[in-house]
């Protein structure tokens, strides 16, 4: 392999909890509220899927944004209509805290790196093997990777709404081997999301998927990446 694409949410990166998200959102806006009633939130907004890169609505989409949310990525305005709507689904004390709680999850700070994203990004490097990240994404993630230190070892960022192209759209696997100069027989995608991230098989990449975990429980997933590689 000359490349390796590595998907952002789920697989280099984990958000945090829906409860962090929450806390951290109430408490810079100064409102407070009773502990059942910050863990009510919490568990409503968790079944909505109203935090991106968290677990999936257990709740049907609701019809007025079921348009907005096949095409979600493909723009900046696609993708915060989308999840401020579901956040919308579950009543907050102020209106205002729906748009705190899109913001908060573009920080550096509600994300987390996997334990062995540095170590395996840092051994790819020394190998020569390129690296790109291809998202499937709504805002620029590249302020999370400086601030965890690891966009040293990032060569191209191919982002959806940079593009208006979501994954699996084989086009923005292709426009990455393109940023990197590379061959698609000689890429391998790595993702969480059979689906999104196996598009890139389409285009004649290789494929490695691993588990979207909490951090704590996903140790050395990425390991095995090295092992492909050769």
């Amino acid at each position: 392999m000359n490349a390796v694409l590595f998907d952002f949410s789920g697989t280099l990166f984990r958000i945090e909890s829906t409860e962090s998200w929450l806390r951290a959102v109430l408490a810079e806006a100064e409102v407070l509220l009773a502990e059942p009633e910050v863990l009510r939130a919490a568990k409503a907004l968790e079944r909505s899927g109203a935090l991106p890169g968290g677990a999936p609505a257990v709740r049907r989409i609701p019809d007025e944004l079921a348009a907005v949310w096949e095409i979600r990525d493909e723009s900046a305005e696609l993708h915060r209509a989308a999840y401020t709507g579901l956040a919308r689904q579950v009543p907050l004390p102020d209106p205002a805290l729906h748009d705190a709680l899109y913001e908060r999850h573009m920080t550096p700070a509600a994300w987390t790196p996997y334990p062995d994203a540095v170590e395996v990004l840092g051994a790819l490097r020394e190998r020569g093997i390129a690296v790109g990240v291809v998202s499937n994404i709504g805002w620029d993630p590249r302020p999370v990777f400086r601030e965890h230190g690891l966009d040293a070892y990032v060569d191209t960022y191919v982002l959806s709404y940079e593009h208006g192209i979501q994954k699996p759209d084989p086009r923005l696997f292709a426009t990455a081997c393109a940023a990197l100069g590379v061959e698609p027989n000689g890429t391998l995608m790595v993702g969480d999301d059979r689906r999104a991230d196996g598009g890139a098989a389409a285009l004649g990449c290789g494929v490695h998927f691993v588990d979207h975990l909490p951090v704590a429980q996903r140790p050395d997933g990425l390991r095995p990446v090295l092992d492909l590689v050769g």
